[in-house]
């Protein structure tokens, strides 16, 4: 089931984009309808969409039909929330969102795979929280920039969909204050962008192994890793999952916003600690 839904997300998104000229740069959909081909509940897509249409990065929705499914096309602008998510110097990837589809499978996946709670470093708008809170996840959210931390407020506030938000800097945050049991780690950064908050994240996280917690993380990848990049290895995180010990306990691909444009979405690699 698991990889039924990535692989019907992304063929949606395939078609969405080949189908559809979408009028700004932020653009995305979402089935108003449980379908057969993309197995979700009618009560969380009805929840997906309550969380795009209460999201201020979305100016514009309209009804379009996609195989035979009414679905809502959701385009926007992100540029004032991506200038400001750069003002911060341990801010190591600026704000583009992964699709609100992914960001559900993404949290699926970490339920299926057995954690209780999500903590999303570099959360942006707070998706994959919501998206986990949905599911029945303990969430959090970690967010630097104080613009992103209020709209994540007001689309609480909106949406009734209520997660922990922590408006902080990650990389001097204690993890042993959030009393985790069974946590997986969402990293927010490409390789080469967000390895530094990577290291930070997983040697805080050493702590919590130490008390008999075994956290997974996730790392965001890539497809197509540039001639002289620093790791060519496992999607361009290598070195840091061999550096920490890590084991592979999942791989998927899903559509972002900055693979829109590109036939190859975006790789997102479980790991856990040993």
């Amino acid at each position: 089931m698991l990889e039924d839904i990535c692989s019907e997300i992304t063929m949606l998104k395939r078609n969405y984009m080949a189908n559809f000229s979408p009028v700004n740069y932020v653009t995305e959909i979402i089935p108003c309808q449980q379908s057969r081909n993309l197995n979700i509940g009618q009560s969380i897509l009805d929840k997906l969409n309550l969380f795009a249409q209460n999201n201020p990065i979305y100016l514009r929705q309209i009804d379009i039909m996609m195989d035979g499914v009414l679905c809502k096309s959701y385009e926007g602008d992100i540029t004032n929330y991506w200038l400001s998510s750069k003002k911060y110097d341990t801010s190591y990837q600026p704000f583009y969102p992964t699709w609100v589809l992914s960001a559900f499978a993404l949290a699926f996946i970490s339920k299926e795979l057995g954690y209780t709670e999500l903590v999303d470093v570099g959360s942006g708008d707070g998706r994959i929280a919501y998206c986990s809170t949905i599911l029945g996840l303990r969430s959090i959210s970690i967010e630097i920039d104080t613009n992103l931390s209020v709209l994540q407020h007001d689309v609480v506030s909106s949406t009734g969909v209520e997660f922990k938000i922590l408006n902080i800097d990650a990389t001097s945050f204690n993890y042993n204050s959030l009393d985790l049991s069974n946590p997986v780690f969402f990293i927010s950064g490409l390789p080469e962008q967000g390895d530094i908050l990577a290291r930070d994240v997983l040697t805080k996280a050493r702590d919590l192994h130490d008390t008999k917690v075994k956290p997974g993380f996730n790392f965001m990848g890539t497809h197509v890793l540039r001639k002289y990049a620093a790791d060519r290895n496992l999607w361009g995180w290598g070195n840091i999952i061999e550096a920490y010990g890590l084991n592979i306990v999942g791989n998927v691909t899903l559509p972002t916003l900055w693979t829109n444009d590109q036939e190859l979405d975006t790789a997102y690699i479980f790991a856990q600690m040993a």
